[in-house]
């Protein structure tokens, strides 16, 4: 997998909470689906919600063009099927 895709999940990993509920925020699984299986377009108006900032919503949009020239679709389903393995992990 490529540096932006292992950087997501890592992120994402990393806001897992600690204790009896180790589930991934639902903010988050829904911003990796749309990250990976959703247009620039999209994804950005997403990001739009939280940061409406021109400066960051365009290297957003070049971020997320970069991974979709360089990611495959087996990649992405891959990093999706990672976080519902997180999901589906007998410790949450």
């Amino acid at each position: 997998m490529k540096l932006a895709g292992a950087l997501l999940l890592l992120r994402a990993a990393l806001l897992l909470h600690s204790g009896v509920y180790c589930g991934i925020c639902p903010a988050i699984k829904q911003d990796v689906h749309l990250f990976f299986h959703r247009t620039s377009e999209e994804y950005v108006e997403y990001v739009k919600q939280y940061k409406d900032d021109p400066e960051i919503l365009e290297n957003t949009e070049k971020i997320k063009k970069c991974v979709d020239s360089t990611l495959t679709d087996e990649d992405k389903t891959h990093a999706t099927a990672f976080i519902e393995k997180i999901e589906a992990r007998p410790a949450c």
